[in-house]
Parts: structure tokens; sequence; C-alpha cells
């Protein structure tokens, strides 16, 4: 079904693309945190790979793709070399990281979730594997860094929302069999604009109701 939409050559760009950008957004975190050169490495790819490696995995598409292609493995680690040597000039990117950070999370959680359908889950299942797929590295990361993983955090803009938007976009179009590159795109561009706004006007879930808790907020 990915096939029928894209073409290889072009799902490959867009793919590695995405993947270059998450694995900037973990090796920063790497030299943030003053690992060395093998731990940004590591983010890196963790970040990159490791939402599509728990998706491959549970879906029974083996070896992942991360280990078939090449580029997908080669490509965090020219982001991470890259930062490694520039990264006073990637900060000062930060905006345009971002920018294209939430297009991957909006590419990645509507891929994910045609790519589990694909394999024979139900809707809400390839939903939620739409979601892992989109956001697992960043929760990798985190816990590696030894972060409280964003996702989970109230003091950050929505992330997981604008996934679980486009994630649910499409498996609507696929239930009702009208998935097209349009409609999938019309999903992409959804999750990645809900991105860009919560970035903008720091959008964030609400917490517990009438909260009184006495524990110190981190």
């Amino acid at each position: 079904m990915l096939q029928q939409l894209f073409s290889p050559s072009v799902q490959h760009t867009l793919d590695v693309i995405g993947i270059f950008v998450f694995a900037i957004s973990g090796a920063l975190m790497g030299v943030r945190k003053n690992f060395d050169v093998f731990g940004i490495a590591v983010l890196a790819e963790v970040t990159a790979l490791g939402g599509g490696l728990f998706r491959d995995l549970i879906i029974g598409a083996v070896p992942p793709a991360a280990f078939t292609d090449l580029g997908y493995f080669i490509t965090p680690l020219l982001a991470a070399l890259m930062v490694v040597f520039l990264h006073p000039h990637v900060e000062r990117i930060q905006v345009a990281v971002n920018v294209f950070d939430a297009a991957g999370l909006g590419l990645f959680c509507v891929a994910g979730t045609i790519k589990a359908y694909e394999y024979g889950l139900g809707l809400t299942q390839s939903a939620t594997l739409g979601l892992a797929t989109a956001v697992g590295g960043g929760v990798l990361r985190d816990v590696l860094a030894n972060e409280v993983p964003s996702l989970l955090r109230w003091d950050r803009d929505l992330y997981a929302v604008p996934a679980i938007v486009g994630s649910t976009m499409a498996v609507l179009c696929l239930r009702y069999d009208v998935l097209t590159p349009v409609t999938s795109g019309l999903a992409v561009v959804t999750a990645f604009v809900l991105r860009l706004l919560a970035m903008k006007y720091h959008w964030r879930a609400p917490r517990a109701w009438n909260r009184r808790s006495t524990v110190r907020e981190e």
C-alpha cells in the first residue's frame, strides 16, 4: 500500500530525511549531556531508528528496515558527525530543526500506521503503532540520557497529540477506503501543522483535575 501511495524512491527519500532530522535531535541531546562521540552517535541512532525498530519487531517485519538498508543506518551517523563538529551552528538553527522534526513526526506517524495495517493489525492497533513509530525514538533517547521523557512532561508542548491525530486520520482513511496520496498527505500535514502550532502557542495537555499534590515539580 505504501508503494501504491508513493514510488519507492520517494518513500525512501522521505524516510531518510525524517531519520536525519530525528538523529540531529538525538545528537544534540548527547552534546548537551556532555557525552563522548560514541554516546552522541548512539543517541542519534536510537532517536532516529528506535520507533521504526519497535514497530517492525511488533508486526514481524524482520529483519527491520534499519538492518537491511545501509542508508537508514548510516544517515544517523552522518547527522551525529555533523553535530559533533558543527553543534554551535546547529543550535543556532534550532527553530529550523524543530520544524523538520515536526515534519518527521507527521510523516512517521502516518507511514507507521499504514505499514502496521499492511501487516494485518486492526485499525486501533495500527494507529497505536503509528504513534509509537513517531515518538518511540525520542522516548528511548530521553531514557538513555537519564531524562524524564518529554512525552510524559506536562511542561512540554504537545508532541504525542499531533501524532495521534495524524494516525487517527490515517486509520479513518483506511476504514472508509479513501486512502490516497492526497488523503495520506493531508494526515501528515495536519499532524505537522498541529505540532507547529503547539510549539508557537505552547499548547500543553491538562494535568489532573483539582491537583493538590505536594510533590516538588521537577
